[in-house]
């Protein structure tokens, strides 16, 4: 073989492997773009739900209410929806307590409507927002609802927290659900220490315990339909199947059941007290010298009462330790 002809095999040879070692460096390069480009479209897809979720916080359910106040509690002047459908799927229970000791209805003793749930707290229990939303009001009334908060969300209800003794948010202040908003008390128009919670739609009242079940700590279904005409119903993510919500009671067959109502939510107070030991914070006194005290650990009256080590109690503060 000449000389020519071994300088045009190298020739090729050369060409070749600078061809393959081009299409390889590209097939890499590729590989390494691909994973990033998802990744930013991920980024991006993020980025793009949290803005949304953040206005809507920041003007939640503007659709439905006309405006934004800081005063007034039920008066919106606007005309019902014919029908809504409420989304529940985000709820976290306002308090950790199960024990409902007052329902929604009329109350024969008082003579008058009771237009929210009762669920037995301790002064100093953590109350937390029922779902994510916009601090509408906190605000004290000395004659009712004592040192409470309004929550607007974004699926339309409204949920109001009474008889606190701390509010530990602002108005206007965005929150989420199942963060810490205020502290249990006994503020108010209020007899014992409890949360009184409500639940609204455009200022129209809705039994709590239409749309949660407290003692299971969960909701009763997916979706709540509310209906201007009164007949409201609940729905299941899975299924459109409604069910009714019952006759409406004349005011006799209502006294009646309220008294009946009554009668077991003082045994069911009678019960739970018979259950728990509380004790009565005083002066000086310390969780670790109440421990001792009553014969328990630190760690497990903390937990029983929502508390940290290093809690400064209160002199009156309530403490349970059984």
């Amino acid at each position: 073989m000449n000389l020519k002809s071994k300088n045009t095999i190298r020739t090729v040879f050369l060409f070749m492997a600078i061809t393959l070692s081009s299409a390889t460096f590209a097939q890499d390069r590729m590989a390494m773009v691909a994973p990033a480009a998802k990744s930013i479209r991920t980024i991006d897809s993020l980025s793009i739900i949290r803005m949304l979720d953040e206005e809507n916080l920041s003007n939640p359910a503007s659709s439905l209410y006309p405006n934004w106040s800081n005063k007034y509690t039920t008066n919106y002047g606007v005309a019902l929806p014919k029908e809504f459908k409420i989304d529940l799927r985000s709820f976290h229970m306002p308090c950790k307590s199960r024990l409902v000791t007052s329902h929604y209805g009329y109350r024969a003793s008082f003579r008058r409507n009771h237009y929210g749930t009762d669920i037995k707290v301790y002064v100093g229990d953590t109350i937390y927002a029922a779902f994510s939303g916009k601090v509408r009001i906190v605000a004290y009334n000395g004659n009712g609802y004592g040192k409470y908060i309004v929550i607007r969300h974004p699926n339309g209800l409204e949920t109001v927290y009474g008889h606190l003794s701390k509010q530990l948010c602002t108005q206007d202040q965005t929150v989420k659900a199942g963060q810490p908003i205020g502290l249990g008390g006994n503020t108010g128009r209020s007899t014992g220490s409890h949360l009184h919670f409500e639940t609204r739609f455009l200022g129209q009242f809705i039994d709590p315990e239409k749309l949660f079940d407290f003692v299971a700590q969960d909701v009763l279904s997916d979706f709540y339909v509310f209906r201007s005409n009164g007949k409201s119903d609940r729905v299941t993510a899975n299924s459109e199947k409604n069910g009714g919500e019952g006759e409406e009671l004349t005011e006799q067959q209502a006294l009646a059941q309220a008294k009946q109502q009554e009668s077991k939510e003082f045994q069911a107070e009678r019960k739970q007290a018979v259950r728990s030991h509380i004790h009565r914070v005083a002066r000086g006194e310390s969780i670790s010298s109440i421990a001792r005290k009553r014969g328990i650990s630190v760690s497990e009256l903390c937990k029983m009462n929502n508390l940290s080590k290093n809690s400064v109690l209160r002199p009156g503060q309530i403490l349970k330790y059984s």
